[in-house]
């Protein structure tokens, strides 16, 4: 669960959309065969995913998303985003098991 602010730093895709890019750019040699487009990108490594990077601040687990707080179970659990924190469901009238 992510809420509306969070959308923007959610992780894009590493592959350009092939409908997008022009035969301009492919003449003009900016693009090269074979080239790894989430390594190449200048400052990718910042970017990039890093698996084992961050734990879930509650069960510890291991977090699927960059720059998140909590694991999707957890954040679930309490109705909050993932990312931020923030209440974004209220869970009272839901029936949540404790597993």
């Amino acid at each position: 669960m992510v809420c509306t602010k969070c959308e923007k730093k959610l992780s894009k895709l590493a592959a350009p959309d092939p409908f997008q890019s022009s035969s301009a750019s492919i003449k003009e040699g900016s693009r090269k065969v074979g080239e790894n487009k989430l390594l190449s990108r200048p400052g990718s490594s910042k970017n990039r995913f890093q698996p084992y990077q961050g734990k879930c601040k509650d069960c510890k687990q291991s977090v699927t998303q960059n720059k998140a707080k909590y694991c999707h179970g957890c954040a679930y659990k309490k109705g909050i985003c993932s990312i931020c924190g923030k209440q974004v469901l209220d869970t009272t009238g839901y029936v949540m098991s404790s597993k």
